[in-house]
């Protein structure tokens, strides 16, 4: 498979990926609406294109991590115009499934690949490429993809349609946010205990009760 990706979104999680695959090999393109975001990625060793529409001149395969479903949208009529047919999308974004679904649409009526693949993980996590791809979509596409998936994370499941992705991210996020609240509260209770907030970090993070939470969240509340 050919090296080159785009990426458009070059913000926290979309920066990222731009610079490991740079580390690993690929030849990046990418934009962003921030040019101090742009200038950063150039510096990092990222091709920069004038916009969406430049990307998908010069790449066949482009992930996309944006803010707002209106910017996914956009960015895919933006795709969808651009000549030539036979591209694959690597929709990274965490959106209404109903959304995500008119991505779909919008892509594989001009004759492209729509793959769904929300990412579990930060965006600290994300520099030291510890993230997890829910890949959901074309299954041969997503094959063919998984250097690229490895070039900026640790593993990348297959789960089936279109879709899956998101509603695999929609489980794991409602995990987070439980596992959040229980490691503040686990917090608070050590503390009103009289118990070194550090200790309890050290502690608790080597036992039965830690969680990847736990161990991120739980030394910012110390």
């Amino acid at each position: 498979m050919s090296k080159t990706i785009g990426v458009i979104g070059l913000g926290i999680m979309g920066g990222a990926f731009a610079r490991n695959l740079v580390a690993a090999d690929w030849r990046v393109i990418g934009c962003d609406v921030e040019p101090a975001r742009c200038e950063e990625a150039r510096a990092a060793g990222i091709e920069i294109a004038d916009g969406a529409a430049a990307i998908a001149e010069a790449a066949s395969d482009i992930i996309t991590s944006l803010p707002t479903p209106k910017a996914v949208l956009e960015t895919a009529r933006t795709i969808a115009r651009a000549k030539g047919k036979g591209r694959t999308v690597i929709e990274t974004s965490t959106l209404a499934l109903g959304d995500k679904g008119e991505v779909q649409r919008i892509l594989s009526e001009a004759g492209h690949t729509a793959l769904d693949c929300p990412i579990s993980g930060t965006g600290a996590q994300a520099k030291g490429k510890d993230i997890v791809v829910y890949a959901s979509g074309d299954t041969a596409a997503i094959a063919r993809l998984e250097p690229a998936f490895l070039g900026f994370a640790r593993k990348v499941y297959d789960l089936g349609a279109y879709g899956n992705g998101s509603k695999m991210k929609f489980v794991a996020n409602h995990l987070v946010a439980i596992h959040n609240v229980a490691a503040a509260e686990a917090m608070v209770l050590a503390m009103k205990a009289g118990l070194d907030p550090h200790r309890v970090v050290e502690v608790v993070g080597s036992g039965a009760g830690t969680s990847r939470v736990f161990e991120l969240r739980a030394p910012m509340m110390a």
